[in-house]
């Protein structure tokens, strides 16, 4: 397996087990804001949003979401494009209670919508390091050795 197929692979199965992140819309000024991704494990080209049509995100385009795992040992960068998902059983096959307490109205809630965000290419960083690699940290040592090949710019 290459080095770019493990850290997609390592990417993949952290935002699985914790898929928030922070997303905002290319060339805007608006700030970036958390989002709760809805995976498909058989679509790894794209996650979902519910949004409200009054979100900053609604009006859709070229996006960058920021990802943080939640043991902090992976971070990535990704751009992709939102668009409105207009299919009425995508937005059926994520809704949930969690959901529903955002939108009073339930599914035919008027200003639920669900973006659907493209992935493009996405920048990622490992940041977990051996026992040998976190002593060498604690006592100020070199630790760029460790760290090579834990870096990867890749397609999603």
């Amino acid at each position: 397996m290459t080095n770019d197929t493990e850290i997609r692979e390592r990417f993949w199965a952290e935002i699985s087990s914790s898929p928030f992140l922070m997303i905002g819309l290319q060339g805007s000024h608006d700030h970036s804001e958390p989002m709760t991704a809805q995976l498909d494990p058989n679509a790894n080209h794209c996650f979902w949003f519910y949004t409200s049509k009054g979100n900053r995100l609604a009006p859709g385009g070229a996006a960058m979401a920021q990802f943080v795992a939640k043991d902090h040992n992976l971070f990535a960068c990704i751009d992709g494009t939102l668009t409105t998902e207009m299919d009425p059983a995508v937005i059926d096959r994520f809704w949930s209670k969690e959901v529903e307490a955002w939108y009073p109205g339930g599914r035919n809630d008027p200003d639920l919508l669900m973006l659907r965000f493209d992935l493009g290419t996405a920048e990622i960083w490992r940041a977990d390091m051996s026992i040998k690699g976190v002593f060498k940290q604690l006592l100020g040592g070199d630790v760029r050795d460790e760290m090579k090949g834990k870096h990867a710019e890749v397609s999603l």
